[in-house]
């Protein structure tokens, strides 16, 4: 049996993936294991608004060949979900009961998109924009020409919303208290940057909460539009699709149990270590405590 620690990885992301690079760069013994929720290979999702120029084949999406986690030894476990992770027993216990024993822990699971709870009932109605999967499915759902309505308008949906200008559809934001999230802007400075989203282009709808989505009969007048975002007090806003785009939520369920720190993210010193000595996080999970401010950031990963 190898004595070489294995350093387990949850999450095939950005953050999981360069972790795993680094630390074969620093051991080339070591045992790494990646273990992933989705079936694809380690793909740029920050990329995924060029579906909408012609890239619809997620293998161009990818950022390493097949050959890449073999030829350097790292065990990728696709279609694995975690479910618990057992702190005492250094064990990860994976949704289908298997466990898989860790020396080392980095949590890089990144997070989903956040829908306030006013708006739940309905998150059936609306799309993501987080996977191949979910960006596939809303590239088919929205018709040439089209408007997509964003809700709250974070910088991953406003960089969306420029590819889509750019490539002849319509767009309408909602803003919220989180848009340009990560970026925290002032009050006094929201006008400036929202004029700035009407000088591209785009629609903004001001003073207004959602409060619902609803389906919109073919036959109706709505015409060409599927989707009717209700305001508050009555008003609505039609499209072909709406997003949500108010931040992330990290994701996190599996390691209540684990006897870590948890806010907003899980809780980091500078060097990404949890309050458990085995366990690391890293990227939209965590917040990383900031000695020249004397708090965890608020904003995720940061």
């Amino acid at each position: 049996m190898s004595s070489a620690p294995h350093l387990v990885i949850i999450g095939n992301g950005v953050a999981g993936n360069r972790a795993a690079e680094i630390l074969r760069e620093k051991d080339k013994d070591c045992r790494i294991s990646i273990i992933s929720a989705g079936p694809l290979l380690f793909y740029n999702r920050y990329e995924l608004p060029d579906v909408f120029k012609g890239r619809q084949d997620w293998r161009d999406y990818l950022e390493n060949p097949p050959e890449y986690f073999s030829d350097n030894n790292i065990t990728l476990r696709r279609r694995s979900i975690v479910a618990d992770v057992d702190t005492e027993r250094r064990k990860l216990v994976l949704a289908h009961r298997e466990e898989v024993g860790f020396d080392q822990l980095l949590v890089a699971t990144g997070g989903a998109g956040y829908l306030p709870e006013r708006l739940q009932e309905t998150a059936s109605l609306t799309h993501q924009f987080t996977t191949y999967r979910s960006a596939m499915k809303m590239y088919k759902a929205l018709p040439k020409g089209g408007r997509v309505v964003m809700l709250g308008g974070d910088m991953i949906g406003l960089d969306l919303a420029r590819t889509l200008i750019e490539t002849g559809y319509h767009v309408t934001v909602v803003p919220g208290d989180r848009t340009f999230w990560p970026h925290e802007i002032s009050a006094e400075e929201r006008p400036k940057y929202l004029s700035a989203l009407e000088t591209m282009g785009i629609k903004v709808v001001f003073g207004r909460k959602p409060v619902a989505v609803e389906p919109v009969n073919s036959s109706s007048k709505a015409g060409k539009y599927t989707r009717r975002l209700v305001f508050e007090k009555g008003k609505a806003e039609l499209a072909n699709v709406v997003m949500p785009f108010y931040g992330l939520m990290p994701a996190l369920d599996f390691m209540i149990g684990a006897n870590v720190d948890i806010e907003r993210g899980l809780l980091v010193n500078p060097e990404l270590k949890t309050t458990n000595d085995r366990i690391w996080a890293a990227g939209d999970v965590c917040q990383i405590w900031s000695p020249e401010e004397n708090r965890y950031s608020f904003y995720y990963g940061w």
